[in-house]
């Protein structure tokens, strides 16, 4: 796996700053020290509970264009959560229980009735020649020429980033910005390092 790619705080509130901010997930694995103020929209999952929650973190992050993962500093529990988000994203896309990109929906006839349906990019022509196949059946009397195509972009590829400097960064410079960050308390990281 390649090196892990890292996200600038500036970056980041860019980022949520934006009029989109929807296809953006902030994931904080910090643990007992989840105090003094956390990302606004950021979801808490402690890293001592990721064994067990890297597979659901995988399912519910695959709409999302952007997943960054922190901790207090980024240099230990931030880095080894994106590296299993990674490692455990990659075995699904593998084993193809989720799909890398979903191709626009296909749809068309089969047996007399309009079928839509969800296709990945890597299977769609294995659908296409089914439906073409019941397109062509002398039941329904109906011509390839009724096949349809969604015209819905594919969405883009997943960027998973470690956010440089963690929290502590983060909090040097947006701590006090109520847009980005909640429940702020300065007298915790005063002599945090």
């Amino acid at each position: 796996m390649a090196t892990l790619r890292r996200m600038s705080r500036e970056q980041l509130s860019s980022l949520l700053l934006s009029p989109d901010t929807s296809k953006v997930a902030v994931i904080d694995v910090r643990d007992d020290d989840h105090v003094g103020g956390h990302i606004n929209s950021s979801i808490h999952i402690p890293s001592s509970s990721l064994d067990h929650r890297i597979p659901e973190i995988v399912r519910t992050m695959a709409g999302k264009e952007i997943v960054v993962f922190h901790c207090a500093l980024s240099q230990q529990r931030g880095p080894a959560a994106t590296l299993r988000y990674l490692r455990e994203r990659e075995s699904k896309l593998e084993k193809g229980k989720m799909d890398k990109d979903t191709g626009p929906p296909a749809i068309g006839i089969k047996n007399g009735f309009v079928q839509k349906v969800s296709t990945p990019a890597s299977k769609e022509q294995e659908v296409q020649e089914e439906i073409e196949k019941a397109l062509n059946a002398p039941e329904t009397g109906v011509k390839n020429d009724s096949i349809l195509k969604a015209s819905a972009p594919k969405p883009k590829e997943q960027e998973v980033y470690v956010l440089d400097q963690g929290f502590v960064g983060w909090q040097e410079k947006y701590g006090k910005d109520e847009r980005l960050t909640e429940a702020y308390a300065p007298d915790i990281w005063t002599d945090y390092c």
